[in-house]
């Protein structure tokens, strides 16, 4: 008697540390969560939702009404807070149980990041963390890098995107103001002298009841060696294969255009690393046309080409986050823990012409406990071939954008991020537009944003790499004011989207220019067994030609007409080109062709293509300006317009008959020729073209 009574007074003591306790949420766990790999495929406990505060125009209100493509995405506050004696401009304002998780922002204008930032915690007076805005956002006031970082470095440091990723939990209320005295209460969203303030501000909130252990400095001091563990971690992209038994299976294969392997493993088990090398003759096109399909107990969760799924789309480029990397050798890895019950079959399609070898490639696994909370990884991929981009409207706040849908997904899982894979079609942004993410059948977005590059992390369209951040990346930016190629990846830790019923991710296009681009959107996530997808297998996508130069997606064949901006620019020798639509002047299609910081002897070089030979007339529209040059024109080797006088005190347009040309087959050249820059032209000449007509003899 007296033994049984010993036992039941162990069990009651031990009670309370076993499954009947609740979880406690506080700095330690969620960095512990932060890398935690296998706990990404468990639907989250204690459960939580993710929404997010932002700058986003307060203009955008409904799908159906006009603003929903409204564009001051900036220094629209969610309140204003006069209790302290200042004016302190409320960006955050969440109810507890929860925590911050990311915190984007960049600025503009006067002060430029240099006001003071606050949060406060629970029901204190005095902000738990305060000081320069780039000092906690990206310095070293809150943590060090990666979890405060700017990208990228090869940008000014006022124009790069700034990222802090180092969680604040709270128990009862976060609040997070920005005071400077160059904003103006009185005109939310518009520059005018004022600064700027763009900023997204992610946040979980836990369920009613869940013990959350508020940030403080405390708290930071008693997780000192846990932090630096973390940071460490992060830099060094921990894998976490050396603390699991691992087995092989090959995938190495040689794919005949038109076919495909399947590789199958068996048991209860998880996926901890795939990896792989590809070569063929034409590497981009293998990059896209090599499709990896997972499917696990018999459920088709993955398809996507193996550059996008590995994060750099059909270009060889190295990049190294938390969950994927490509070496400079061009091995791509994934890190994602993908388990399963009974069976996972991995198959390698080629849906390209080109006989493809894939080599040095397998998949490690290990064992896996599976529960109720396990989930099935899942990436979806498709392109929008070739779509038009309406472009903006001068003087306008709102272009005629569209909302693209990355995917929309059913049952219950958690959204882990994206990459975009695209091909610009001119010299102006096309990443204007903002996020929107319905969770759970909301009619209004929980998530809306200031602009595509601000949800990749970085900022003002800055076209500067950047590839080893653990949650973002930009292998190649060459496409942000070019006709060429760029990625972007925004992966997703602590920010994971927890959903019970639904998912929809739409992105605006919304782009500056009209013309017509590849964009290609990559999602990744986890779902319990039985969730769809709303994105079947793009086969026309990757079976189509990857574009690598302009005329691939748009000709630039002239139908006895041509529009400056869609003449090609063969080289530049001195200025920058433009294409400049905010004019208050009836430009064919809104838009011309500008080339600025012109000097003395500058040379642009145009090209065009003619599908016959034919005699004709040339006639130019023309701008004209106090800063606009004379120059010669030469059309195919012969000059035809020497001392075209382009100044005038106003600026207006001119129509010039620059006289009879032959235009050849094939592609024809056009060279301009910089002769005098007016001296009115203090930041250099500039010359523009609207549009050229040919006029058959």
């Amino acid at each position: 008697m007296k033994r049984i009574n010993h036992w039941l007074l162990m069990i009651i003591l031990l009670l309370p540390l076993t499954g009947g306790a609740k979880e406690v949420v506080s700095i330690e766990t969620l960095l512990k969560e932060m890398v935690d790999r296998e706990e990404k495929a468990r639907f989250p406990m204690p459960s939580f939702t993710c929404a997010q505060f932002s700058s986003y125009d307060r203009a955008t209100v409904a799908r159906d009404q006009p603003g929903w493509f409204a564009n001051w995405d900036r220094s629209q506050f969610y309140g204003v807070d006069k209790s302290n004696g200042r004016t302190e401009y409320v960006m955050a304002d969440a109810q507890g149980p929860g925590a911050i998780v990311r915190f984007w922002t960049t600025f503009a204008g006067p002060n430029c990041g240099k006001g003071i930032l606050r949060i406060y915690i629970d029901d204190m007076t005095t902000p738990v963390i305060e000081g320069k805005a780039f000092d906690i956002i990206s310095g070293n006031l809150v943590s060090g890098y990666p979890l405060a970082a700017s990208v990228s470095e090869a940008t000014p440091y006022e124009q790069r995107g700034h990222n802090l990723y180092f969680p604040i939990p709270y128990s009862k209320r976060c609040k997070i103001t920005y005071e400077s005295e160059a904003l103006s209460e009185d005109d939310p969203g518009a520059l005018n002298g004022h600064e700027a303030v763009y900023y997204n501000i992610n946040y979980r909130t836990y369920e009613p009841g869940t013990q959350v252990i508020s940030y403080s400095a405390q708290q930071i001091e008693k997780n000192k060696a846990l932090i630096e563990k973390t940071l460490s971690q992060l830099k060094e992209k921990d894998r976490g294969l050396s603390k699991v038994k691992l087995n092989k299976e090959g995938l190495s294969t040689e794919l005949a255009p038109r076919s495909e392997q399947t590789f199958t493993i068996t048991g209860t088990k998880a996926i901890r690393c795939l990896s792989m090398k590809i070569d063929a003759p034409e590497i981009e096109q293998a990059l896209r046309s090599v499709v990896l399909e997972i499917a696990f107990d018999g459920e088709r969760t993955v398809w996507a080409p193996v550059g996008d799924f590995f994060g750099t789309g059909p270009r060889k480029l190295y990049t190294n986050t938390w969950y994927t990397s490509v070496d400079n050798e061009g091995r791509m890895s994934s890190f994602w823990v993908m388990p399963f019950r009974e069976k996972c079959e991995i198959t390698l399609h080629n849906y390209g012409s080109q006989t493809i070898a894939i080599t040095d490639a397998f998949a490690e696994y290990s064992s896996w406990k599976w529960d109720e909370r396990s989930m099935y990884f899942g990436a979806s991929w498709h392109q929008y071939d070739e779509i038009y981009t309406p472009g903006a409207t001068p003087g306008v706040n709102e272009a005629d954008a569209i909302d693209l849908n990355f995917v929309t997904l059913s049952g219950k899982g958690v959204y882990m991020g994206d990459g975009i894979a695209l091909f610009n079609h001119s010299y102006t942004w096309w990443g204007e537009g903002d996020e929107k993410v319905y969770v759970d059948g909301e009619t209004f977005p929980s998530h809306i944003g200031t602009g595509s590059e601000d949800y990749y992390g970085y900022a003002w369209c800055m076209p500067a790499t950047f590839t080893d951040h653990p949650f973002i990346a930009q292998p190649c930016g060459n496409g942000s004011f070019a006709p060429a190629f760029t990625a972007n990846t925004r992966l997703r830790s602590l920010d994971g989207i927890p959903f019970t019923k639904s998912i929809e991710f739409d992105m605006e296009l919304w782009h500056w220019g009209r013309g017509y681009m590849d964009y290609a959107p990559t999602t990744f996530y986890y779902m319990l067994p039985g969730g769809t997808s709303n994105i079947e297998p793009d086969i026309v996508s990757v079976e189509r030609k990857v574009a690598l130069k302009r005329s691939d997606i748009m000709s630039d064949k002239i139908t006895m007409a041509i529009e400056g901006e869609n003449l090609v620019v063969d080289s530049v020798a001195g200025g920058n080109i433009y294409y400049q639509y905010d004019l208050p002047l009836p430009l064919s299609q809104g838009m011309q062709l500008f080339w600025f910081g012109l000097q003395k002897e500058n040379k642009l070089f145009l090209t065009f293509r003619s599908d016959r030979t034919m005699d004709c007339a040339l006639i130019a529209d023309c701008l004209i300006a106090s800063d606009y040059c004379t120059v010669d024109l030469v059309f195919n080797g012969r000059v035809i317009y020497k001392d075209l006088n382009l100044y005038n005190a106003r600026l207006s347009m001119k129509k010039v008959n620059l006289g009879d040309v032959t235009v050849e087959k094939g592609e024809n050249r056009l060279e301009v020729i910089v002769k005098e820059v007016p001296g009115s032209a203090t930041n250099g000449g500039a010359f523009g073209i609207d549009r050229l007509e040919f006029v058959e003899k």
